[in-house]
């Protein structure tokens, strides 16, 4: 009688021996696709800044409005048109809830000032009227000229009205429920007496342009009078401000806001510094940097002359300066004046350790 196989052990060594093989032949099939090569990340497209929006993580969403403090800053409205802060306090927030206060394009935040000291310069001035307020081919007023005369405001141009119309007027200024009002005293209308002549006809700027004003910019007129609304009149980022006195003082056209929030001084850490930018709470975006919670103190290289600082070239300015970390994580920054860039240093001019 054969004997029977031993079934059991069989089935063992060759489930062993099965194993054994594919353990060993697994690296051979994985070799066949050849050596595996280092691992690489896809490229990251990163666009020209301002170009393209930028994802903000979920973490980065603003919680609070920026709180903001100025001193001594010339803010360029665009290249030659500068707003002199001498003070402002006050708050940005960007008009979509949640989103960063994004320094790459000033259309996306607005800008509440509580209270404030602007003045602005004669070719502040003209810029910002022709080429902002009354920039429309419709316009009943163009060319304007504005020079500081005493304490009088003088403006030179044309007005159009059937034909062009050269005038100059000499008027007082003062504060009028938030507005400029602008009051003539003395006109002159191709060499004659402007205001006589007008009330002579029974005509006034009122009746003549009222109508054909840019009311969408804040220009108004009550009789002669012209009346200006600040907070329409600046080209972006939009402002909310509530003007209670406008002066001539030296060469500027003075103008003192006050909202009525009183809010708090910033406490500062560097008063040494005259000319700065205090950036506190929220999220500030600046390209591929979000700064949480933000804490930064912003001055120019140079404090002997205000901070000359232009928004649409922020960046510029932060490449030619430097910037140190702080004991408490906030970021004191020093950024060269937007007139100085391409230029050589000044003499005492602050740069980055070697």
């Amino acid at each position: 009688m054969p004997r029977p196989l031993p079934w059991k052990p069989i089935a063992i060594i060759t489930t062993a021996t099965t194993v054994l093989l594919s353990l060993l032949l697994l690296p051979a099939c994985c070799c066949v696709r050849g050596p595996a090569g280092p691992t690489v990340a896809p490229p990251s497209h990163i666009p020209t800044i301002g170009t393209e929006p930028i994802p903000t993580p979920t973490e980065a969403q603003a919680k609070a409005p920026t709180q903001t403090e100025m001193r001594n800053v010339d803010f360029h409205v665009d290249e030659d048109t500068i707003l002199k802060i001498h003070s402002v306090r006050g708050e940005m927030m960007a008009k979509q809830p949640g989103a960063p206060l994004n320094f790459d394009n000033k259309t996306t935040f607005v800008f509440k000032v509580d209270r404030g000291k602007i003045g602005m310069t004669s070719p502040s001035l003209d810029n910002l009227m022709n080429r902002y307020v009354f920039n429309s081919p419709s316009s009943p007023i163009r060319n304007l000229h504005l020079t500081m005369e005493g304490k009088q405001l003088k403006q030179e141009g044309i007005v159009h009205k059937i034909i062009d119309i050269p005038f100059t007027m000499w008027a007082d200024v003062s504060a009028d429920n938030g507005r400029i009002r602008i009051h003539p005293t003395k006109m002159s209308i191709c060499g004659l007496n402007g205001l006589g002549l007008l009330k002579a006809v029974g005509m006034t700027l009122e009746k003549m342009i009222g109508k054909q004003l840019p009311h969408e910019h804040g220009v108004s007129a009550d009789k002669n009078d012209l009346l200006m609304d600040p907070g329409k009149m600046l080209p972006p980022p939009d402002t909310e401000l509530h003007l209670v006195a406008v002066s001539v003082e030296g060469d500027e056209l003075m103008q003192t806001f006050d909202a009525g929030r009183h809010l708090a001084d910033l406490p500062n850490p560097h008063p040494e510094e005259p000319n700065y930018m205090y950036y506190r709470g929220g999220t500030l975006r600046m390209g591929k940097l979000l700064m949480v919670d933000a804490d930064m103190f912003v001055v120019d290289t140079d404090p002997s002359d205000p901070f000359d600082f232009f928004i649409d070239r922020y960046n510029d300015e932060l490449v030619a300066g430097f910037s140190r970390n702080q004991p408490n994580y906030a970021l004191f920054v020093f950024m060269r004046d937007f007139d100085d860039l391409g230029k050589p240093l000044r003499p005492g001019e602050r740069q980055a350790p070697k």
